[in-house]
């Protein structure tokens, strides 16, 4: 039997196990003129996922190439915001920037061949998200008192007199 006509049946039989499974399921309301066309659709679907693979397992020369729109230089030239490298804009993080492209910070840095420790916030951005943690609180061991605040800084409003 040639390869071709075993994958042809190969992929008939995994759509026709598709079609019984389909069947099978109790919230299935299927007339019998639906079958054959649900059939023919897995079918098709099949053998057209078979033929992307077959087209992935060859040496993938379309991959695109990803210029930077600035140098890793330019993009951190300022301490109030980093520039991406996907658009040129100006972020303070790159974090929500990244995941409306559909990437991780690692797939970023590997995509534009960055440094393992290439920032994704500014550096003025991170100093002022550092401030107000430490002016809460955050970071002390149990039972340690805050530290004093500055005289300039905030006051509770004294109570009215009555």
């Amino acid at each position: 039997m040639p390869e071709e006509e075993k994958g042809a049946n190969s992929h008939l039989e995994l759509a026709t196990e598709l079609t019984i499974a389909w069947l099978a399921n109790p919230n299935t309301r299927a007339t019998k003129e639906e079958v054959p066309e649900f059939l023919k659709s897995m079918h098709e679907a099949v053998a057209s996922l078979s033929s992307d693979a077959s087209a992935d397992a060859e040496p993938s020369a379309a991959a695109p190439e990803h210029v930077p729109a600035v140098s890793v230089r330019k993009s951190l030239a300022s301490k109030d915001h980093i520039i991406s490298m996907i658009d040129g804009k100006p972020y303070k993080t790159l974090r929500r920037h990244l995941s409306t492209h559909n990437l991780t910070p690692e797939e970023y840095r590997e995509r534009y061949g960055l440094k393992a420790d290439y920032p994704m916030v500014a550096p003025s951005y991170s100093e002022h998200r550092r401030e107000m943690a430490k002016r809460i609180g955050l970071g002390r061991k149990p039972g340690q008192k805050a530290p004093p605040r500055k005289a300039g800084g905030r006051r509770k409003a004294a109570p009215a007199a009555t």
